[in-house]
């Protein structure tokens, strides 16, 4: 994806490429740890703290029309589980490659800006470049990661989750069960105790009538 503003090769995710050189077919590996940005993941659900070390391996490969990247980062997520709401950390592993394309050239074969009309184009939203010899991996990375996270995180493949009636982590207590209550016998039950309820305050209701005519 392009950008406006100039990139700072001393940023861990900027790397410069003008030791690969232009020469097709020409390699350069790397290994390098950097801190994970903010909002590393998938932002509320499950991701990489932000600082936490993420380890990237990487191939470079000079083409005609750039640089082609090749990686894998690892990095330990952390989150909670969706169905029973427990902490949670796994063992991320993403794998990535793409193209970061060489600037258009002008007749003299410097680097030109591109046409307010090629500027505009939805091909270049998807498309990253190299800017004076150097590639800003954070773009690519934050993608590669996303795709690899698990969109519904769970503690255990066979989590049984919370009790629906109390809360309750089913997994710490297996044997955990409500006995069931048809709701219509629960209806007639609590009629049938507002009623007594009723009796009870008219018998309450006599006996005071009884007691103040015998006072009297």
């Amino acid at each position: 994806m392009a950008h406006n503003a100039r990139l700072d090769h001393r940023s861990p995710l900027v790397f410069d490429t003008h030791e690969l050189g232009r020469r097709p077919g020409t390699l350069q590996r790397l290994t390098r740890t950097v801190p994970a940005p903010k909002d590393f993941g998938l932002k509320g659900v499950i991701g990489t703290p932000e600082g936490a070390p993420v380890e990237l391996a990487l191939r470079l490969e000079a083409v005609i029309e750039g640089v082609l990247v090749t990686g894998t980062a690892r990095a330990q997520v952390k989150g909670e589980c969706v169905r029973c709401l427990e902490p949670l950390e796994l063992d991320l592993e993403a794998d990535f490659q793409e193209l970061f394309s060489y600037p258009a050239t002008d007749d003299r074969g410097r680097g030109s800006a591109r046409s307010e009309e090629s500027a505009g184009d939805e091909d270049d939203e998807d498309m990253f470049f190299i800017e004076d010899g150097l590639f800003d991996l954070e773009p690519l990375l934050r993608d590669a990661v996303v795709l690899a996270l698990p969109m519904q995180p769970v503690c255990q493949e066979d989590c049984p989750g919370l009790c629906s009636q109390c809360g309750a982590r089913l997994a710490d207590d297996p044997d955990h069960h409500h006995d069931a209550v048809d709701i219509r016998w629960a209806a007639l039950q609590e009629l049938a105790d507002a009623m007594r309820g009723g009796e009870k305050d008219k018998t309450s209701g006599a006996e005071a009538g009884v007691d103040e005519k015998q006072e009297k």
